[in-house]
């Protein structure tokens, strides 16, 4: 059989599967099945998919995955991401749309010590939007940065996905995780200026209210007694990756100790809350490494079947030039983000896209600090955007979703700006990995 059979017929029909509903790892595995048996020698092959699928999970670097995971869901359980949130109004009591940067300062923060984009998002969404409308925000206005910035927390580390899509593509995993920090925090920024040129310019978008007034210890108080120690988690999970202290699995262990003992500490860790954590951890670890059973051999028979090496082949040897093919590459992502979710696109792409980035020798940050900020655009983009879906489900009924719709465009807009950026000036996502090492 031709390559280009085993091509349409794994990427295909794995394509086929995903757009009918089947959820991803059972996606893959269908497919993956049907190729054991057509490229891998009938039962032998079924033997080699059952071998594949458990040294795929045995992996150790795997390891910071539910670790990030468990940081996050122990930060929403307890209540501590709401003591953030009133550090932080409180020092920005005087700024235009106040609870919307809030949503945007709080979000950063809780990116920086979580793993989780729709734990993000829900713990905003449920906390913040009714806040706001109650205060006579527009309905755009109150839940665009909530979702934008939930957005975010896959290129600020830690990050799940982004231990996954190193793990899948053979980019250093601590590389990758530092060079999102500087284009994250970029579009934070870009954020927050735009919400403030935003209701400068239309007061009537988030009405000033009265905010009872905190002087001098007082107005400070949370910022020292939560917002910095919780900040520093971040900082210790970074900087021994970047100092070569810990590897990204023993940096993942510190963080998610420092966590837990944090939460000890300020007397919120009951046994509901540590009880809830560690059920969504395992949850949401568990489908992460199903998914990555099905990666592992799918890429495994798509090189045995010669399809990955006939379309590297194919798309080389067109002459195109480096920048048109990575143009390319992009374009189908964000295609592929209004559709699928951000784990089917790395399965589907990353078995393609990989072989070929060698071959152009491209270097490998660089491109993957650019597949995420793709992702994080399909977490936005209509109809079917994870953090849209999440914002619906957590906001009033008032809030309609051509209002969602809406409130997302902007930052949309903002995120396709800072892909260009990293695109034309490539430092922006290797600057900081090279600078530490």
């Amino acid at each position: 059989m031709s390559w280009e059979f085993a091509a349409w017929l794994l990427l295909g029909g794995s394509t086929v599967l995903l757009f009918l509903g089947l959820p991803v790892a059972f996606s893959f595995l269908v497919i993956n099945l049907v190729g054991a048996v057509l490229y891998l020698g009938g039962e032998p092959g079924l033997m080699q998919l059952a071998r594949n699928s458990v040294s795929s999970v045995m992996n150790f670097s795997l390891t910071p995955i539910p670790l990030f995971v468990l940081m996050g869901e122990v930060l929403f359980h307890t209540g501590l991401a709401v003591k953030v949130i009133d550090g932080i109004e409180r020092l920005i009591s005087q700024v235009p749309g106040r609870l919307a940067v809030v949503a945007v300062v709080a979000g950063t923060v809780f990116s920086a010590i979580s793993g989780s984009t729709i734990a993000t998002t829900a713990m905003l969404g449920s906390l913040m939007l009714p806040v706001m409308l109650s205060r006579g925000y527009h309905p755009t206005i109150a839940a665009g940065p909530i979702m934008a910035i939930g957005a975010v927390d896959m290129l600020i580390p830690p990050s799940a996905l982004t231990v996954l899509l190193g793990s899948l593509s053979g980019i250093s995993i601590s590389k990758l995780l530092i060079g999102g920090v500087l284009p994250g925090m970029l579009l934070s920024v870009a954020f927050v200026i735009y919400i403030v040129v935003r209701v400068k310019t239309k007061p009537e978008l988030a009405p000033a209210t009265a905010l009872e007034e905190h002087h001098g210890w007082d107005k400070l108080r949370p910022l020292f007694q939560y917002v910095i120690p919780l900040v520093s988690i971040f900082a210790v999970v970074v900087a021994s990756m970047a100092a070569g202290w810990a590897t990204p699995t023993e940096s993942a262990a510190i963080g998610a100790l420092a966590t837990v003992m944090l939460a000890a500490v300020y007397r919120a860790l009951t046994w509901k809350a540590l009880m809830q954590s560690l059920r969504g951890t395992v949850g949401i670890s568990c489908m992460i490494l199903f998914i990555i059973v099905g990666a592992t051999t799918f890429s495994q028979i798509l090189s045995f079947s010669g399809a990955s090496n006939g379309l590297v082949q194919l798309i080389t040897g067109q002459g195109y030039p480096q920048w048109a093919v990575i143009a390319g590459m992009m374009l189908i992502l964000i295609f592929l983000g209004i559709f699928v979710d951000q784990v089917s696109m790395m399965m589907i792409t990353l078995p393609i896209f990989m072989p070929v980035v060698q071959a152009f020798n491209i270097d490998l940050v660089w491109f993957g600090v650019m597949f995420l900020i793709c992702m994080q655009l399909g977490l936005l983009l209509p109809p079917h955007g994870m953090l849209i879906m999440t914002m619906k489900g957590v906001a009033p009924p008032s809030v309609l979703m051509s209002d969602i719709f809406r409130a997302v465009v902007p930052y949309v807009v903002m995120s396709l700006i800072l892909l260009a950026l990293v695109f034309f000036v490539p430092g922006v996502a290797t600057w900081l990995p090279a600078l530490l090492g």
